[in-house]
């Protein structure tokens, strides 16, 4: 059975795309890299730690700095998040979910193309 994966926040997802794409930061590179939300430094540690203490987050002292990184994979939260979505919003069901987003998205030849090919796949 999979490991269940943290729940983790709209606000939350801003910090972890952070560590995901460095693997390795500061809490000042994260404040740094978040600098456009207009967030305090203290409300991005904040929001460390919560990751922290919810499992999605490893860290190490190095002096007086944390250094953390990420102790969760992406895919495996995103993964998550979605069935998440598809279950509350449209009672797990994904030919309703997909028809939502394709008849609202302005799709590319080439997108279009790639979900032919796509759908193609999984048929039986």
């Amino acid at each position: 059975m999979a490991k269940k994966q943290p729940r983790i926040s709209e606000a939350e997802w801003e910090a972890m795309r952070v560590v995901w794409a460095q693997g390795s930061v500061t809490a000042q590179q994260v404040v740094d890299a978040l600098a456009d939300h207009g967030w305090s430094p203290r409300t991005v540690k904040t929001l460390l730690n919560r990751l922290k203490t919810k499992g999605a987050l490893g860290y190490e002292a190095r002096g007086k700095a944390y250094v953390y990184r990420p102790a969760v994979r992406m895919e495996d939260c995103v993964r998550q998040e979605s069935q998440s979505f598809l279950d509350r919003v449209f009672g797990g069901a994904t030919a309703p979910l997909l028809a939502h987003f394709v008849q609202r998205a302005k799709l590319s030849k080439s997108e279009i193309d790639e979900l032919r090919k796509i759908l193609a796949e999984k048929r039986p």
